[in-house]
């Protein structure tokens, strides 16, 4: 299987629009963001300098519909590009074997919150005391920790009191939520994606984090919604992935995915929570914000908690 890499250098007040654009037709939504950095003459440490562009990529698949996501993204680019300074669209092919080297190149370690550090796996760090490090490697799922709406997540994961409890990691990607929420202490953690290659990375990621005898990845969605939008153009299908029914198993669900799944799978969420169990959302653009809670409340999920990034919301609901 061979993809394109599609990428744009943008203004870095352009960058989240930008993103928003790339995540719509990438595959499974992901996008990493190579910020200028201006390094740390002391050791590893470093910060972003906003003063310069930066640089925007996902990845798609290099079949039937490549050309016609190509011509959609360069015009939205154009369009992006009246408001503020952004690059043209650049194509680079990539085979799949490629496909984990091609993240590296970009990927850096990343304090994320009060106390999680992202290292990919093939970087040093020294860890400091109150540290949780989550040592990952993407490979060819998406989930860095370089997209907002991650960031979101593991900033309220500090917040819930995780330690001990039941946790459904919905939509898993990289694992990189299901490893935070076992590196916290949660007791038992099922990851659930609709791509084997997520599902492969999640059980990698967790044996690299010493955590694979708490997390349990499964190919897979919860409830019947239908899920054909997550591969990023409309009308494409996933396919028939195994579908999870929960019955009040769960203390917490993570959820890192499109505002419109969210809308589909508000009566599922709550069937799978215990009572007063906790929703962790995030993937949602401030426009499709109020449809989620919409939804939310109509299921009978109170809302407790809001965090922003840029364009991008995470909220917190309790059944």
């Amino acid at each position: 299987m061979n993809w394109l890499e599609l990428s744009a250098v943008v203004d870095a007040e352009a960058v989240e629009s930008v993103s928003a654009l790339f995540a719509q037709y990438g595959y499974n939504g992901g996008v990493a963001v190579e910020e200028a950095i201006i390094s740390s003459p002391d050791g590893p440490e470093y910060t972003i300098d906003t003063s310069r562009p930066a640089t925007v990529r996902t990845y798609i698949l290099a079949d039937e519909h490549a050309a016609e996501v190509q011509q959609k993204v360069e015009h939205s680019l154009w369009v992006l590009g009246m408001m503020r300074p952004v690059g043209e669209l650049n194509v680079r092919p990539i085979v799949e074997e490629d496909w984990a080297n091609a993240w590296k190149e970009h990927y850096q370690t990343r304090r994320i919150g009060t106390r999680f550090v992202i290292v990919p796996s093939w970087l040093e760090y020294a860890e400091e005391p109150n540290d949780i490090v989550l040592r990952l490697d993407p490979g060819m799922a998406f989930g860095t920790g370089l997209h907002p709406t991650t960031q979101l997540c593991l900033e309220m994961l500090e917040d819930v009191a995780i330690a001990k409890k039941t946790v459904l990691d919905l939509g898993c990607g990289s694992g990189i939520l299901a490893v935070g929420a076992a590196r916290l202490g949660a007791a038992r953690v099922l990851a659930l994606d609709t791509d084997p290659i997520a599902v492969e990375a999640t059980a990698e990621n967790a044996q690299r984090n010493a955590v694979l005898d708490r997390i349990t990845s499964a190919e897979g969605s919860l409830g019947s919604a239908p899920l054909e939008h997550w591969l990023g153009w409309e009308g494409a299908q996933l396919g028939n992935p195994q579908s999870y029914q929960s019955k009040g198993e769960f203390d917490v669900i993570l959820a890192n995915i499109l505002a419109n799944v969210h809308v589909v799978l508000g009566a599922d969420y709550v069937a799978a929570l215990k009572p007063g169990g906790l929703l962790l959302t995030s993937g949602i653009i401030n426009d499709r914000e109020a449809d989620v809670v919409a939804a939310f409340e109509a299921a009978g999920l109170a809302q407790v908690a809001r965090k922003t990034q840029g364009d991008w919301v995470a909220l917190l609901h309790q059944k």
